[in-house]
């Protein structure tokens, strides 16, 4: 085709330029700028929410000038006309049963519904106020029925009775407007409290009379009215007392909140006690039952590392199958804190034991319950000095309050009195028999002396005061 071209001397379009994107047949193309996405339009100040609602939407959409939605409009829509006549209707008067003044009004009203009652009749609902006669009052009403009441309150007279049951009637039992409403010029000066107890009083009093079965109602005028006085004291609280009140209430929480935590350690206290009674009583019992098998058995068998029950630290049990170290069984679990393990170890030196002994069967098992006697110790301790310092705060919290006057803590529950008496004992030992010692020097015969319930180091416990913690 170029030599036809070329031949008819037609123009020959430029070659095009060979780029990598005319090699592989890939087409550029144009690239597309990310449409920003429009932010939303702030609402101007001082326009309310709800016009500002109409005015602008969340696709930027203009306020419609006209509606839009024709799909089922009037328009498009014939009107659908019934071949049957329209009702008629006429201009006719009608009476409201709730009025007896006889006042009579006009309405529109289907001729059809010409003479029926006035259909918001229906409404106008009536509280039924019982009447009594002159015997009936005679007999019950000014002396009272026997077994029910002794008779109506002192200044109640036939005339002040008969006008809080006018009253009554005329006002449908709202009893503040009865109260506006007593005649003071005539009847002495009555509360709504003792207008509602002489109402509920006469109803119970002829039910009972009549011997009707309904429904009697008592008013606790005396309820009522420390009720009010209540609310009074309420409304009428200053600043100052409002926030007396919610301080008070706050301290109640503190107490509360305090109350349970000295619960919860109580119960921890009787489940570590709990735990080493029943360690004691199971080693007794395995003492008993090992004494049999020798008086039968020559050799004592090897115990069982299984069946060691360890109430301060639990050793991990290695029952599955394949070859492990017996010296694996005398690591300390993670469980067991640092503190504890210091403790721990501070008491083997003083017992002149070492930290990794020979692991043999016997001994790891052994050497296992000692370390968790050990543990059990230093809880019980720890829980022995918490106890005492509450002790010790509360002695000065009764101080505090009765000044002059001294709370005595029995020897038995606390054991800071006896702890100073040894102190002193043992510093009179000292001045008197090493001479030549400077005062707090200890010995090392009083090291070696010194008793091992005493070793494990509880200072750091949380809330244990500085003199109470062992040394």
């Amino acid at each position: 085709m170029a030599d036809v071209r070329d031949i008819l001397e037609l123009e020959r379009p430029p070659t095009p330029e060979i780029t990598k994107e005319a090699i592989l047949g890939v087409s550029e193309k144009k690239k597309i700028k990310p449409k920003k996405a429009h932010e939303p339009m702030k609402r101007p100040e001082g326009m309310h929410r709800e016009l500002f609602a109409l005015l602008y939407t969340d696709n930027m959409d203009a306020a419609p000038i006209f509606p839009t939605d024709t799909g089922q409009g009037y328009k498009q829509m014939k009107a659908k006309l019934g071949m049957r006549k329209v009702r008629p209707w006429k201009w006719m008067p009608f009476t409201n049963p709730a009025r007896k003044d006889g006042a009579v009004f006009h309405h529109w009203r289907r001729v059809a519904d010409e003479g029926k009652e006035y259909p918001f009749a229906q409404f106008n609902k009536q509280v039924n106020i019982p009447t009594y006669t002159d015997n009936e009052y005679r007999a019950a009403l000014a002396t009272g029925v026997p077994g029910v009441t002794a008779g109506g309150p002192e200044g109640w007279s036939r005339e002040e009775t008969d006008h809080l049951m006018d009253l009554c009637r005329r006002f449908d039992l709202r009893f503040p407007v009865i109260h506006d409403r007593w005649d003071r010029s005539q009847f002495p000066e009555r509360s709504v409290e003792d207008l509602k107890e002489r109402y509920y009083e006469i109803c119970s009093l002829l039910a009972v009379l009549r011997g009707q079965e309904t429904k009697t109602y008592v008013f606790d005028a005396d309820h009522e009215r420390r009720r009010k006085e209540q609310l009074r004291r309420l409304f009428d609280r200053t600043p100052d007392q409002i926030e007396e009140e919610q301080t008070l209430l706050n301290e109640l929480r503190k107490i509360e909140a305090r109350k349970k935590e000295r619960e919860k350690k109580t119960q921890d206290l009787q489940k570590l006690i709990t735990a080493a009674d029943s360690q004691v009583e199971s080693r007794k019992a395995e003492r008993k039952v090992n004494k049999k098998k020798l008086l039968h058995h020559p050799l004592r068998p090897r115990p069982d590392a299984t069946a060691v029950e360890t109430a301060g630290i639990k050793f991990p049990d290695f029952k599955s199958t394949g070859v492990s170290l017996r010296s694996q069984r005398m690591k300390l679990p993670a469980s067991v804190g640092q503190k504890k393990t210091k403790a721990i170890e501070h008491l083997l030196h003083e017992l002149n034991i070492e930290l990794n002994p020979m692991p043999t069967e016997e001994i790891s098992i052994h050497f296992n319950e000692l370390r968790s006697d050990m543990v059990l110790l230093y809880e019980l301790k720890t829980a022995l000095a918490t106890c005492e310092f509450e002790l010790q705060t509360l002695r000065h919290q009764y101080e505090a309050l009765n000044p002059g006057k001294t709370l005595a803590i029995p020897t038995s529950v606390s054991s800071v009195a006896d702890k100073s008496l040894a102190t002193s004992s043992s510093s009179t030992v000292t001045s008197g028999g090493q001479q030549g010692l400077p005062v707090g020097a200890v010995t090392d015969a009083q090291k070696q002396q010194k008793p091992i319930s005493e070793i494990i180091d509880v200072v750091g416990s949380p809330g244990t005061p500085p003199g109470v913690a062992c040394s």
